[in-house]
């Protein structure tokens, strides 16, 4: 994933700039990068965060950066922003998204007369270079993002960083958000709309999908209107945005509370206590707790000052261990009862079957987990949700393969496994949960999780659940 923020301001953005986007480092996991304007032109800092905050890196970089105009990006895997110098003059760029058809871009690009590609990321062309590229098409930066939005397979979300402002363009669906800010002689562009409000913004504009603007300290310029059609990641508000953002009106927090309420509804289930995986996972189990009426509780704390973030360390072994180790158990809690533990959703399932076992040595009588989405049944093909090269790393692919006796399981079989009322989706279900050692397991359906964002299912998108293509 990743997260992008931009200041323009009268005065000096440098500070700003730089807590906006701290701000986004839930949504990143190996690189950090600012990049700003002013009298000594364009500055440019990256580094590492995989075992240190961004904070702790940049720091330093505050005191020797000077400009009135930056931009700034948290990011998976390639280092950014990054600077570049072509017909359209100096300019630096930051993106969030994924492109699938990077070798026919490139090689199309080859032919047009572009000789190389400098920046690699783990041996791969950096996605950013390449959106950079194709804008340098054109024959303005306007024209060339237009161009980018069409030729690119997946989601491009970006900002370009001038001299005399900031694009911001929003991917060609609106899979991710995009949002300005304002405060007095400033503009800001988040994609998180809570990253602006401590450093003295207001909501000021959320840019539509496929909507490009070009941001000053005093304006904020439309130069190609949003399109009609959206598929917002509905993921977002399930797992990976923070809680006090809001997406198209939308408040992650009291979406996750709807989400335990719509699980609750269907279960009868009389745990003892309602408990959340730390973090994502406790809204909900806050909205479970109220339509139950099953006390909500802690009964394992999440030691947080000195570990870092379960899935940093490249290692999948490394983040399971570190995921188990922030967890403390409070045996009160515990020891003797029936819990009832929430959880955003189930990937690959390693670290959850590792709660139950730790769960059970703890003491606890039964362990149920209800997911507060459906069963992730398709790898995501439009954003970098996951480190995982193939669908088969996904605890339910694995389990279909079994039932199925192959592998190579046709996209209508896999329909009838992502349908909540099918034998296949029970059968499926009932095998996690044997394998996993739960005493109960119950996904969210994907109309109640429709239901709790209150946006339209034609303005979703869920194709890791459902595998329906725009």
């Amino acid at each position: 994933m990743g997260g992008l923020f931009g200041v323009a301001s009268q005065t000096s953005c440098v500070f700003d700039l730089f807590f906006g986007v701290d701000y986004h480092s839930h949504l990143g996991t190996k690189k950090g990068g600012m990049a700003v304007y002013g009298k000594n032109g364009f500055e440019r800092a990256i580094h590492n965060i995989q075992n240190s905050p961004f904070r702790t890196k940049f720091e330093h970089d505050i005191d020797e950066m000077e400009g009135g105009i930056g931009i700034g990006c948290i990011s998976d895997n390639e280092p950014q922003p990054l600077i570049m110098r072509s017909h359209l003059g100096n300019f630096a760029i930051a993106t969030v998204g994924r492109i699938n058809n990077t070798d026919d871009l490139v090689n199309e690009l080859f032919n047009n007369g572009t000789p190389h590609f400098l920046e690699m990321s783990g041996g791969e062309i950096n996605p950013t270079e390449l959106t950079a590229a194709l804008i340098n098409q054109k024959g303005s930066i306007k024209e060339g993002i237009l161009y980018a939005q069409e030729k690119i397979k997946g989601s491009m979300t970006m900002i370009i960083l001038t001299s005399e402002g900031i694009y911001a363009a929003r991917d060609l669906l609106g899979r991710t958000p995009l949002v300005i800010g304002k405060k007095s002689g400033a503009h800001c562009v988040s994609f998180e709309s809570f990253a602006y409000f401590n450093l003295g913004y207001h909501d000021e504009y959320e840019l539509g999908p496929g909507e490009i603007v070009f941001i000053t300290p005093e304006n904020i310029e439309v130069l190609s209107l949003a399109r009609e059609k959206m598929k917002i990641c509905t993921f977002l508000w399930v797992y990976y945005g923070y809680s006090t953002s809001s997406y198209e009106g939308v408040n992650v927090e009291t979406m996750r509370y709807r989400c335990g309420e719509y699980l609750a509804g269907h279960d009868d289930v009389k745990a003892d206590l309602v408990a959340g995986i730390p973090d994502s996972g406790t809204a909900h189990a806050i909205g479970y707790s109220r339509k139950s009426g099953i006390p909500f509780a802690r009964p394992f704390i999440k030691y947080t000052p000195t570990w870092p973030r379960s899935f940093m360390p490249p290692n999948q072994s490394m983040r399971d261990l570190i995921a188990h180790m922030k967890l403390v158990p409070v045996d009160a809690l515990i020891r003797g009862k029936s819990l009832m533990l929430i959880d955003d959703s189930i990937v690959r399932g390693t670290q959850l079957r590792e709660t139950a076992e730790f769960l059970y040595a703890s003491g606890a009588r039964e362990v149920h987990i209800r997911p507060a989405c459906p069963p992730i049944i398709f790898g995501c093909k439009y954003l970098n949700f996951s480190r995982s090269t193939s669908e088969m790393d996904l605890i339910t692919r694995r389990t279909i393969a079994r039932l199925e006796g192959s592998d190579n399981v046709s996209k209508e079989t896999l329909s009838e496994y992502a349908d909540p009322d099918s034998p296949k989706y029970a059968a499926m279900i009932d095998e996690i949960r044997k394998e996993l050692g739960f005493t109960s397991l119950s996904y969210n359906r994907l109309d109640d999780l429709i239901a709790a964002t209150g946006i339209p299912r034609e303005k979703l998108c869920t194709y890791c659940w459902d595998g329906k293509e725009d």
